[in-house]
C-alpha cells in the first residue's frame, strides 16, 4: 500500500499524500518517521485535504517530529474544520474548552462541539452533554444533557455511559432511577471506566438499587483503584478501617488513604492525617498529621480545619496557640462543623484565645446543638442551669441536659439527675435522679458516683446502705473527686460502712483538702493535733 500511495503522491495526489502521511506518522508499511508524516501531510493539506489538515492539527498539538505549536494546531484544525471535519471539529471544541493556544472560550467550545455532534462524532455528542449537564457556553439543560448524553452512549462512547449513569444516579432531568444509573454505569465500567467502576462500588456499598453487598463493592472499588481513582482509593481505605467485606486492617486502610491523598483527595488527606494523629496504622506523628490535615484544609476540608484547631489548642505537634486555634476553628465552624462549633464556644465560654463571652458561647453551643452535639447540648444546658449568657431557666436547662442525656453524655446525666435530686426546674425525684445518676456513674462520672453513694448514705430514694455508700465514694475517691474522698474519710472516721481507721480518715480527708475542700482541710488539721 504505502509502494502505491509513494506513487501516486509523487503525482501530487492530495489523498494518497495523506495516506502516506499516516504511514509514516504509524509505521504502518514504513519505519515510523514524524518527520516524513509532517513533510506529506503538508503537502496534502496545502491541497486542501481535510484529514491531513486535522492530522497536521494533531502532529503540532501533540509535537510528534516538530516543536509543540498551540498557534499552528489551531491553525490546521480550523482549515480541516472549516471543511466539515469531524474530529477536527471536535478538537477545535476541545482547545477552546482548556484554553490552549487559544483564550478559553466554553461558547466557542459548545460550537464546535455542536458541529461535530451533528456528524455523529461520539466524543463531541458526549462534550456536548457535559457542556449542557453543567452549563458551561450554554444555559443549563438537564434534558439536552441527556438527549447528547445518550446519542454517544449508544455509540460505547464510555465517558457518556458514566455521565448518563450519574444523571439517572442524581435524578438530573429524569426521575432519580438506580437501576438504570447502575446498567450505563456498568457499561461504562466494563470499557474499563474508573469513575463508573468506582461509583458501582459505592452502590453496592450503600445498597443503592442492589442489595448491599461489602465484597462486590470492594470487587468494584479495586478495579477502578488499580486505575489510580483516588475516589474508589479513599474508599477501599474506608472499607478496610471498618473492616467491611474485608478484615479489618488499619496498615491497608492507611496504605489506600495515602495513595488517593497523593492525588489530591482531600477527604482522604483528613483520614490519612487522622490516622497519623491517632497512631492507627501508622506510626503516631503529629507533624505528619498536621502536614495531611493543612492540605485538606487548604482544599476546605472542615473536618481538617476543626482537627487542626484542636491540635493548636492542646498544643499537640505544635506549640499550643489560642489564636491560631479559633482562626480554624472558625474557618470550620462556619462551614457548619459541629466540633469546631462546639470547641468555639468552650473558648468563649473559657475565655481562652478571646475575651470570655458568655452570649457568644451561648451561640456557638447553640449551632453545634441544633445539629446534635451532645456536648454542646450538655453545655448550653449548664449555661441556663447558671444564667450565664442567658436568663437563668431552668425548664430550658432541663430540656437540653435531656437531649444530651439521651445520647449518653455523662456530664448531661449527672446535672439531670442533680435537678432531680434538689428539685431544680422539676418536682423532686429521687428515684428519677438516682437513675440519671446511674446512667452517667456507669460511664465513669465521678461526681455521680459520688451523690448516688450520698443517696446510700443518707438513705434519700433509697434504702440507707453504708457498704453501698462505701463503695461508690471509693470508686469517685479514686478519681479524685473531693466530696467523695471526704465522706470516704467520714465514714472511716466514724466505722461507718467500714472498720473505723483514724489514719486512712486522715489519709483522705488530706486528699480532699488538696483538692480543695476546705472541709477536709479542717477535719485533717483537728486529726493532726
Amino acid at each position: 500500500a504505502a509502494e502505491f500511495f509513494q506513487k501516486a503522491a509523487n503525482q501530487g495526489n492530495a489523498s494518497a499524500q495523506s495516506n502516506l502521511g499516516w504511514m509514516y506518522d504509524n509505521g504502518e508499511g514504513v519505519r515510523q518517521d514524524y518527520a516524513k508524516a509532517v513533510e506529506w501531510y503538508t503537502k496534502a493539506a496545502n491541497q486542501g485535504d481535510a484529514s491531513a489538515q486535522h492530522n497536521l492539527g494533531s502532529i503540532y498539538y501533540g509535537g510528534r517530529g516538530v516543536r509543540q505549536d498551540y498557534a499552528k494546531a489551531v491553525e490546521w484544525y480550523t482549515k480541516a474544520a472549516n471543511q466539515g471535519n469531524a474530529k477536527a471539529q471536535h478538537n477545535l471544541g476541545s482547545i477552546y474548552y482548556g484554553g490552549r493556544g487559544v483564550r478559553q472560550d466554553y461558547a466557542k467550545a459548545a460550537e464546535f462541539f455542536q458541529k461535530a455532534a451533528n456528524q455523529g462524532n461520539a466524543s463531541a455528542q458526549s462534550n456536548l452533554g457535559w457542556m449542557y449537564d453543567n452549563g458551561e457556553g450554554v444555559r443549563q439543560d438537564y434534558a439536552k444533557a441527556v438527549e447528547w448524553y445518550t446519542k454517544a452512549a449508544n455509540q460505547g462512547d464510555a465517558s457518556a455511559q458514566h455521565n448518563l449513569g450519574s444523571i439517572y444516579y442524581g435524578g438530573r432531568g429524569v426521575r432519580q432511577d438506580y437501576a438504570k444509573a447502575l446498567e450505563w454505569y456498568t457499561k461504562a465500567a466494563n470499557q474499563g471506566n474508573a469513575s463508573a467502576q468506582s461509583n458501582i462500588g459505592l452502590m453496592y456499598n450503600n445498597g443503592e438499587g442492589v442489595r448491599q453487598d461489602y465484597a462486590k463493592a470492594v470487587e468494584w472499588y479495586t478495579k477502578a483503584a488499580n486505575q489510580g481513582d483516588a475516589s474508589a482509593q479513599h474508599n477501599i481505605g474506608l472499607m478496610y478501617y471498618g473492616g467491611e467485606g474485608v478484615r479489618q486492617d488499619y496498615a491497608k486502610a492507611a496504605e489506600f488513604f495515602q495513595k488517593a491523598a497523593n492525588q489530591g483527595d482531600a477527604e482522604a488527606q483528613y483520614n490519612i492525617g487522622l490516622m497519623y494523629d491517632k497512631g492507627e496504622g501508622v506510626r503516631q506523628d503529629y507533624a505528619k498529621a498536621l502536614e495531611w490535615y493543612t492540605k485538606a484544609a487548604n482544599q476546605g476540608n472542615a473536618s481538617a480545619q476543626s482537627n487542626i484547631g484542636l491540635m493548636y489548642n492542646n498544643g499537640e505537634g505544635v506549640r499550643q496557640d489560642y489564636a491560631k486555634a479559633l482562626e480554624w476553628y472558625t474557618k470550620a465552624a462556619n462551614q457548619g462543623n459541629a466540633k469546631a462549633q462546639y470547641n468555639l464556644g468552650l473558648m468563649y465560654n473559657n475565655g481562652e484565645g478571646v475575651r470570655q463571652d458568655y452570649a457568644k458561647a451561648v451561640e456557638w453551643y447553640t449551632k453545634a446543638a441544633n445539629q446534635g452535639d451532645a456536648s454542646a447540648q450538655s453545655n448550653i444546658g449548664l449555661m441556663y442551669n447558671k444564667g450565664e449568657g442567658v436568663r437563668q431557666d431552668y425548664a430550658k436547662a432541663l430540656e437540653w441536659y435531656t437531649k444530651a442525656a439521651n445520647q449518653g453524655n455523662a456530664k448531661a446525666q449527672y446535672n439531670l439527675g442533680l435537678m432531680y435530686d434538689k428539685g431544680k426546674g422539676v418536682r423532686q425525684d429521687y428515684a428519677k435522679a438516682l437513675e440519671w445518676y446511674t446512667k452517667a456513674a456507669n460511664q465513669g462520672n465521678a461526681s455521680a458516683q459520688s451523690n448516688i453513694g450520698l443517696m446510700y448514705n443518707n438513705g434519700e430514694g433509697v434504702r440507707q446502705d453504708y457498704a453501698k455508700a462505701f463503695e461508690l465514694f471509693q470508686k469517685a475517691a479514686n478519681q479524685g473527686d473531693a466530696a467523695a474522698q471526704y465522706n470516704l474519710a467520714v465514714m472511716y472516721k466514724n466505722g461507718k460502712g467500714v472498720r473505723q481507721n483514724t489514719a486512712t480518715a486522715k489519709e483522705w480527708f488530706g486528699k480532699a483538702c488538696d483538692n480543695g475542700d476546705q472541709d477536709g482541710c479542717d477535719q485533717y488539721r483537728n486529726l493532726n493535733q
